[in-house]
């Protein structure tokens, strides 16, 4: 990527209600928001900062250093100093990590992430975005369209971090925005896209700025008048239970877990329970569940990157298999066989990237479930298997 030219750096402001822009001279390095800069115009989706190391940006393939000299210790502790807001000091102080919203004017909005290793301070900032964007732009299918359109139970978008669930979130908040007159309440642990009211009426409320935590928020929103409601992250019991009783009665609850397939999601709902607390978490999982959407990203041959997805919509066997222990691993081979309702697995999909030419086979194998498995249906497909 080529250096833009030098100019003077955007003046900062800390994304919080009610707080002024830094004034000029505040303790941050004057370059930090140009590198801002440059990672909105390479369409970048991160910046790294480190010691020892020139500051960096995330491109579809890889890390791109950009032309400086290594930052040093004190230059990095410069920049903490002038965007951890001041409110989060104490909490980076205590635990060596803390998350908020950082913007810089005509620039965008970022997530940040600042943390410390190996006795000094390193960050990472992700570019974020003002609404949705389409399930067109995303590569989404019809069945997730179709689970956005239910009014109560739970969806679950589930992945690694860094495979795109938050973007996944935002598309469905941004469809039932534009076709549904609800109220939608949103608990996020930062605000990662800003959504303006359409047919919907949104309220986005900040974990460390708005409310405590996800619990209080969740249990606060309860009170508001909500349709639907989304749950950043479901991180403790507590939680899980609230969101499952928000959705049986009547709610749509939106969320997301660290889970690398449905099976494995239905799974981790359970975990969260003592097994004597189980069964009933079973009946009322497999009630109210709508759907499960997990995906990876997986590099296209142009080099972009696009979601592989597993999707589960729960259909009687579903529940069936849900609510019974013993059978809960046959829920694999449902979603192989559920094509009528949109249901596909991971290999499924990446089979079909590979037909349509979108991936190659070799990014498509870094990101199967099952290598042995997805080399037989490349072999029934006609598809070269390499060796």
């Amino acid at each position: 990527m080529e250096r833009t030219a030098r100019r003077a750096a955007p003046r900062p402001t800390i994304d919080r209600p009610g707080r002024l822009e830094m004034e000029t001279g505040a303790p941050i390095v004057p370059e930090f928001n140009s590198w801002l800069e440059e990672l909105v115009k390479g369409e970048g989706s991160d910046l790294h900062v480190k010691v020892g190391s020139p500051p960096m940006i995330r491109l579809p393939h890889g890390l791109i250093r950009l032309e400086r000299d290594p930052l040093g210790p004190i230059e990095t502790q410069a920049i903490a100093d002038g965007i951890v807001p001041q409110d989060r000091k104490a909490a980076f102080a205590e635990r060596g990590d803390v998350d908020f919203a950082y913007s810089v004017a005509n620039v965008g909005r970022f997530r940040a992430n600042v943390f410390r290793q190996r006795g000094s301070i390193s960050m990472v900032l992700r570019k974020l975005r003002f609404g949705g964007p389409s399930f067109q732009e995303m590569g989404l299918p019809d069945a997730v369209r179709k689970l956005a359109d239910e009014h109560r139970g739970l969806i679950l978008v589930t992945g690694p971090t860094g495979s795109g669930k938050t973007t996944t979130l935002a598309a469905m908040i941004a469809y039932i925005n534009q076709t549904k007159p609800v109220h939608i309440v949103t608990i996020e642990d930062p605000i990662e896209v800003l959504h303006r009211d359409e047919v919907a009426s949104i309220n986005q409320r900040e974990i460390g700025n708005d409310t405590e935590d996800f619990l209080a928020a969740l249990r606060a929103a309860l009170r508001q008048d909500p349709d639907v409601i989304l749950i950043g992250e479901m991180r403790d019991t507590e939680t899980v239970r609230a969101a499952l009783q928000a959705a049986e009665t009547g709610h749509l609850v939106l969320s997301t877990l660290h889970t690398t397939d449905a099976t494995e999601t239905v799974n981790r709902v359970i975990d969260f329970f003592p097994p004597y607390q189980q069964k009933q978490i079973r009946l009322g999982l497999a009630a109210s569940l709508r759907g499960i959407v997990c995906q990876r990203l997986v590099p296209t041959v142009d080099g972009g990157r696009v979601p592989a997805l597993e999707i589960l919509v729960n259909t009687g066997r579903v529940a069936e298999r849900i609510e019974d222990p013993d059978k809960t691993s046959e829920i694999k081979e449902v979603i192989k066989d559920g094509a009528f309702y949109g249901m596909v697995t991971f290999d499924q999909w990446l089979l079909r990237l590979i037909q349509e030419g979108t991936v190659s086979v070799a990014d498509a194998m870094q990101a199967v479930s099952s290598r042995h498995d997805f080399e037989l249906a490349m072999q029934q497909a006609g598809i070269a298997v390499p060796a």
